[in-house]
């Protein structure tokens, strides 16, 4: 058999493998024999120095002829088994089966409550405002009346990054910062974000969230602090939950206030039904969520207000705290695990 007469039986034999080729992985074999580097088709070019000069020519154009149609049926072969295939999985396909909903995500429950709390206060007419977590002392602890040296202190065990610079143990720096912002009253801002000590374990972590508000004007009074906590309350535990202010100490309010709910368990009881103590409240049908209190006046002064012509409050309350009632939550450390079977329940 001559060359031209070998080039052209290509297309039938390819034709003869197509027949019984079932599967796109034995398409591509057949394609790699036939057409391939090393393929018939390839071996048979090669032969072509061996021709008289007069009949390579023809011999090219009939090689380019038969590629084309050895290519050609290769596609078509292709086609037919892509269709095939869709073909089966089609027949296969039950609509009537319920569809597979995509895995979604959730905010996490510290995000959750602090954007409900925000909520709240942006609807009574706060401004929510940010500041660093980095501070100096100035802002963490002087301008609040906390001076060096002062007991008070104490009750934030400390991070220090170096000399006279914190992380910050409260958001209460906002709120200086934005009062040093604006040259006088009226200023209502809250402040939530991360603040820092050294605590660890079951209700304390070194990192915690917090929401300080602050509210300054010209004739601000208690009666005004009490109104906006027990509308926060109510807003964010129900509006039958009832609402007690106990005289306490912060430096930089005077006078100062912890402020506590009914127990969302046992509904101010103090007991179960069963007659045992509440694991919640521990007995007392009370539960503390925050502090607070009128603005000292060595606060007004350390920014440059007048304290005899302006007064305002101050409160600040933890978010895991609030969200571990809210949600009924034992252990704080459950917020950090990064444990998808617990954050999974607040999508």
């Amino acid at each position: 058999m001559d060359l031209t007469s070998s080039l052209e039986s290509l297309i039938p034999a390819l034709e003869a493998s197509l027949r019984q080729t079932a599967s796109l992985d034995e398409l591509d074999e057949i394609q790699v024999a036939f057409l391939g580097r090393k393929g018939s088709l390839a071996r048979l070019m090669g032969c072509l120095p061996e021709l008289p000069a007069a009949e390579r020519p023809a011999f090219g154009r009939i090689a380019n002829t038969v590629k084309e149609r050895l290519t050609a049926l290769v596609e078509e072969r292709r086609r037919h088994l892509v269709e095939e295939r869709e073909q089966s999985y089609l027949a296969r396909f039950d609509p009537s089966l319920p569809g597979r909903a995509p895995w979604q995500g959730t905010l996490h429950p510290i995000t959750l409550v602090m954007e409900e709390i925000c909520d709240v206060f942006q609807a009574m007419g706060f401004e929510v405002a940010s500041g660093p977590e980095v501070e100096t002392d100035f802002y963490n602890f002087e301008a609040l009346n906390f001076p060096p040296d002062h007991p008070a202190r104490d009750m934030q065990d400390t991070l220090f990054v170096a000399e006279g610079v914190v992380l910050r143990t409260h958001t209460s720096p906002i709120q200086i910062r934005a009062m040093l912002e604006r040259a006088r009253p009226p200023v209502a801002v809250i402040a939530p974000g991360k603040v820092y000590r050294r605590d660890s374990d079951l209700t304390h972590t070194p990192m915690f969230h917090q929401i300080e508000g602050l509210l300054v004007d010209t004739r601000v009074t208690f009666a005004e602090l009490r109104g906006t906590l027990t509308m926060f309350a109510r807003q964010v535990f129900g509006s039958d939950v009832a609402v007690r202010f106990r005289p306490s100490f912060f430096p930089f309010t005077e006078p100062s206030v912890e402020v506590d709910i009914s127990c969302i368990l046992c509904a101010g009881e103090g007991q179960n039904a069963d007659g045992s103590a509440c694991r919640v409240c521990k007995g007392t049908g009370w539960l503390e969520i925050l502090g607070a209190g009128m603005v000292d006046p060595n606060v007004f002064s350390a920014v440059g207000y007048d304290p005899e012509s302006c007064s305002g409050f101050a409160f600040g309350l933890g978010v895991e705290r609030v969200a571990m009632l809210k949600y009924g939550i034992t252990d704080l450390r459950m917020f950090f695990e990064n444990d998808l079977r617990f954050l999974t329940q607040f999508a």
